[in-house]
């Protein structure tokens, strides 16, 4: 069968060529009329040289993904062998964990798709079109390939307006009825994967959980902590941990998961994270560990502004906050928030808060998440262990 081609611009080539897959559309120069959503295309630049081939998209900004540089098809062998690779490492990484980021999108060089495996069941999301058109194809894979009873789509982000596509979820294969258990460590939680945020139990953070598990001690507080998985792991060193978040659902689990694993130890509140640092500031308490773990207070370059404003006073209630000799573990999901501006944002809360603050580790995902050396947007999440002496 012939492939259609298309040719890039310069700028798209050298982009293709350092191995980014994201082409724009304003860097395709021509393109067949014809091209449907998801079809595979061959990219060539100016002088009909191949550069790579990928799916391509009608609607998303991002016309094109590659997913390989060289000419070969895009047919379910590679996309099999892709999800193979991706599962040998997890298993190789991972022996003994039953939660897992099974597939990382493009780190993982399956642009657009990302699957998230509790047990046996698999929760996906499609955030491209090319990997949409084969949304039935790739849960079959996976229940062939991995052994899955169910497949779970959630399709329900923000993300998918940015791509043109419409927002849904369900099933994809088998059945699936209330939550779904895993552990993180010996602390054992549950999900409902049709009804819990995006995949279900933010599992980026699991690796950084189990490290403030291990330096907690005396009077803690998580903020924005959902189901409780940093204050869980706190909660089996520390004396009282303080878990604080908006969503009731979420406040509720929290509670549930602290009674299924016998922490008594644990106080879940529901209420606005920033008016509950204010609040507690005001009153002057002081803790030995405060985790702040917001949600992406920029998704979008036009909200980097007010989302800097937003960590600032976070963090700067954080250090407040803290005993002599506290730890902090401040995060940010925020892709548009580099390193460098999260450093910035650290250095301006010190002092403001005249505070001397040490730089225990900085962090990222969890090596299941792991990003793809020359795309950043992979690399967005930071999760830094600060100490104030």
């Amino acid at each position: 069968m012939t492939i259609p081609s298309l040719t890039l611009s310069p700028k798209g080539c050298t982009r293709a060529r350092a191995g980014h897959p994201w082409i724009f559309r304003s860097d395709i120069l021509s393109a067949p009329p014809e091209l449907t959503s998801g079809s595979e295309v061959r990219a060539c630049d100016q002088r009909g040289n191949f550069v790579g081939r990928g799916f391509w998209a009608v609607k998303s900004p991002i016309a094109l993904r590659i997913l390989t540089r060289k000419d070969e098809p895009l047919d379910d062998a590679l996309l099999r062998a892709r999800l193979i690779a991706a599962r040998d490492l997890r298993k190789a990484l991972f022996p003994k964990v039953d939660a897992v980021r099974l597939v990382n999108g493009e780190s993982d060089l399956m642009p657009g798709w990302f699957v998230d495996r509790y047990g046996d069941v698999a929760c996906v999301q499609h955030l491209s079109e090319g990997m949409e058109a084969r949304r039935e194809t790739l849960a079959r894979m996976l229940v062939e390939e991995c052994g899955v009873r169910a497949v779970v789509f959630r399709d329900d982000g923000s993300s998918r307006d940015y791509e043109g596509l419409v927002r849904h979820k369900g099933l994809l294969h088998g059945e699936l009825s209330g939550p779904v258990g895993y552990h993180e460590g010996e602390i054992s939680l549950s999900v409902d994967l049709l009804a819990d945020h995006k995949t279900g139990g933010y599992l980026d953070q699991r690796e950084n959980h189990l490290l403030a598990g291990e330096l907690a001690r005396g009077e803690c507080v998580d903020t924005f902590s959902y189901h409780g998985g940093f204050a869980l792991q706190m909660a089996r060193k520390a004396d009282h941990v303080i878990a604080i978040d908006q969503d009731a659902d979420a406040v509720r689990r929290t509670r549930e998961n602290a009674e299924k694993n016998g922490l008594k130890n644990v106080e879940a509140r529901a209420a606005n994270a920033v008016e509950a640092l204010r609040a507690l500031d005001k009153e002057g308490k002081k803790f030995d560990m405060v985790v702040i773990d917001p949600p992406a207070f920029a998704k979008r370059k036009e909200g980097l502004e007010g989302a800097l404003r937003a960590y600032k006073e976070v963090n700067y209630r954080g250090l407040r906050l803290l005993k002599p000799g506290g730890l902090l573990v401040t995060c940010s999901c925020s892709g548009k928030v580099t390193t460098a501006l999260f450093a910035e944002v650290i250095e301006w809360a010190a002092q403001e808060a005249k505070r001397p603050v040490q730089l225990l580790e900085r962090r990222g995902a969890g090596r299941d998440h792991a990003p793809l050396v020359g795309v950043p947007e992979t690399e967005y999440l930071k999760t830094w262990f600060l100490r104030a002496p």
